[in-house]
């Protein structure tokens, strides 16, 4: 890939079932800065691309190129274990020798408006909003060339979802953005480009 590329798909097939493709010579490209949103009707494709860039699922043809990434889910409750704290579970997925963890949690705390103490908390004891930041938070602990982001806003009432989405959108300093969303008025707002799969299944 290029220097700037974080990712990169070349001539993607992909379906369930070998007859009834999804991705048939699918390409797409995004380098550090983008944002790209992906939108179409359910089951058109959006999660199953994510997949496959997570190396979940294998293509039946084609490569699929891409640099350190990291994730937002839809429903931030789904995200963490119901049994243990914030903190321990952020912990849990970073390199903490290559880190200065108290400064970079400060940091990043002050950035996305999240009180320490959340951290100290297990998930049902925090609000959808308050949760979806500790799921930014530790998406943006990981360091990631690309950032996937699926759906982030849905469970959130209009002000809080404004608010979660420009602090993901302030991460394009640092990375590359891939947002799933069936919301296309937000897609058209936040985005350099659009892939509408609904226009892509209709070929």
């Amino acid at each position: 890939m290029e220097n700037n590329t974080v990712l990169e798909i070349k001539n993607l097939d992909f379906g369930y079932i070998k007859d009834k493709l999804i991705y048939k010579d699918f390409n797409l490209k995004l380098q550090k800065g983008q944002l790209i949103s992906i939108v179409g009707s359910s089951g058109s494709g959006k999660s199953t691309l994510f997949e496959l860039i997570s190396g979940n699922l294998k293509p039946l043809k084609g490569q699929i190129s891409v640099s350190n990434i990291s994730s937002i889910y839809q429903d931030p409750y789904s995200s963490f274990h119901p049994s243990f704290r914030i903190i321990e579970q952020i912990k849990d997925v970073l390199d903490l020798k290559n880190l200065d963890f108290e400064e970079e949690i400060n940091n990043k705390c002050e950035l996305l408006s999240l009180e320490k103490t959340f951290l100290e908390k297990k998930p049902h004891e925090l609000s959808g909003g308050q949760l979806q930041r500790c799921s930014i938070l530790r998406a943006l602990l990981m360091k990631p060339d690309l950032l996937l982001v699926d759906e982030p806003t849905s469970a959130l009432d209009n002000i809080i979802a404004m608010e979660v989405m420009q602090l993901i959108i302030k991460q394009l300093e640092n990375c590359a953005i891939l947002l799933i969303t069936h919301d296309m008025s937000l897609a058209t707002w936040c985005s350099d480009d659009i892939i509408n799969l609904n226009k892509i299944l209709e070929k």
